[in-house]
């Protein structure tokens, strides 16, 4: 079979774009494959904004079930996870390979959808569904399939990302450079899953899975996002050498398993540290090739849909050959798949900045110091800073731990934060030195 009939449900901002890449690079794809894609039926509720991009009503069809019917690649994108859902096991059931882009899908019913695109031997593919047009999930369970991985930390929210990038270029509050976002296109008029960090647990836990080989399990990923992060902490770490990213962070710590997502300090020299705007970017540690480093776009119309088409192109492969998929979706064998613990956000070991509101009087730093002390947590660095006011010597203290357990730094905020001396909310901002 030469010809590979496509069908796409959902034409928004990806589905249009996967329609322009087919259409419009369709002789480039057929001279590297020899195969002919073809978008044969298109889906969606709006059928003038079909008509519209692609000039062809005969292509729409307000049936889900014919797109199912007469294609050969069922291409989910309508987002969210009751009729997507609905969509793609109806597919799969009917023996139809699919490829989607819908990160919250895969994150919370992966697992079972995976069961049973395996049980009719055919292909669920998702790249797409992490960072965008970073061939991220290809890269790690193809590229680096000979390397044992430790962690795998990124940036994998744009909106966030150009959010923190304002405030520590331009000197904006948080809600002047949401607002500013929201204006450029950047994030939703209810931003709510990219800035709670929604949207990057949604990756980290598919990466954690395709990183370690465990099932997916999104319920228990620590996510904490940025929504009350202070100007004043995102400049007062550029002082001190770092900057503030949202991350995702996966790590295998003597085979508990790490899935995090939060704002991080990291040093400024580190190259993830210095990308900004609406961009995307994904450190992986493998134990033989050592740390690598994947950059790039990730969200929008033709780069999301240059991953859409990168699966769409694998599969037509795959039906060409008249073979099953010979990659695991996890990208572990089946009976490797392994249960491990995933750890507690309190047992977690990392770096943190602490920045405490004191009056400035005889005594403090000395009185703050102890309260390390006692606890056998070395203090990196240290700093006061000016008194705010003559009047009542308000002031903020900055601390840099950069290895402690987060249990034993939580008890001794609550310590210092019951002493008349701390004025207010310490501030803590976990550290991550992305070394080894």
């Amino acid at each position: 079979m030469d010809k590979i009939k496509v069908g796409i449900i959902g034409f928004g901002t990806v589905g249009s774009g996967t329609y322009k890449v087919l259409t419009e690079n369709f002789q480039e794809i057929k001279n590297k494959t020899g195969l002919s894609f073809q978008v044969n039926k298109i889906a969606d509720l709006n059928k003038e904004l079909v008509v519209e991009k692609i000039g062809n009503a005969d292509l729409y069809t307000d049936n889900i079930n014919e797109v199912i019917e007469y294609s050969d690649i069922v291409v989910e994108l309508i987002g969210g996870t009751t009729i997507a859902r609905e969509v793609v096991e109806k597919a799969l059931t009917k023996k139809k390979h699919v490829v989607t882009a819908n990160k919250a899908l895969i994150a919370l019913y992966g697992k079972d959808l995976f069961a049973l695109a395996e049980k009719n031997n055919i292909a669920l593919m998702y790249e797409a569904a992490v960072a965008g047009g970073i061939p991220i999930i290809k890269t790690i369970r193809e590229g680096l399939v000979g390397n044992k991985i430790s962690w795998v930390v990124g940036i994998l929210n744009g909106t966030t990302n150009y959010i923190l990038s304002e405030m520590k270029n331009n000197g904006l509050s948080f809600e002047t450079a949401l607002k500013q976002a929201q204006e450029l296109g950047y994030a939703e008029a209810d931003p709510t899953f990219d800035i709670e960090g929604i949207d990057a647990a949604h990756k980290i836990t598919i990466l954690a899975s395709i990183v370690f080989g465990i099932p997916l399990n999104f319920s228990e990923t620590f996510v904490e996002g940025i929504r009350s992060l202070d100007l004043a902490d995102v400049s007062y770490a550029e002082e001190l050498g770092y900057r503030i990213k949202l991350l995702g962070i996966a790590k295998n710590n003597n085979n508990k398993i790490e899935i995090r997502v939060h704002p991080t300090l990291i040093p400024s020299s580190r190259l993830i540290a210095n990308v900004d705007g609406p961009m995307n970017a994904i450190l992986v540690n493998g134990n033989m090739v050592g740390p690598t480093l994947y950059y790039g776009a990730g969200a929008g119309s033709e780069a999301t849909a240059s991953a859409v088409v990168a699966d769409i192109v694998d599969i037509g492969r795959l039906i060409h050959q008249n073979v099953i998929p010979l990659i695991p979706n996890y990208g572990f064998q089946e009976n490797s798949l392994t249960h491990k613990n995933i750890a507690n956000i309190s047992e977690i070991t990392s770096g943190f900045y602490l920045r405490i509101p004191i009056r400035d009087s005889s005594g403090v730093l000395a009185n703050i110091t102890k309260f390390f002390a006692s606890k056998n947590i070395s203090i990196d660095a240290m700093t006061q800073k000016e008194s705010k006011s003559s009047i009542d010597q308000k002031t903020d203290v900055l601390i840099v731990v950069k290895l402690a357990k987060e249990s034993i730094i939580d008890e001794i905020i609550k310590d210092i934060q019951s002493k008349e001396f701390c004025l207010s909310k310490i501030i803590k901002i976990r550290l991550e030195l992305l070394n080894k």
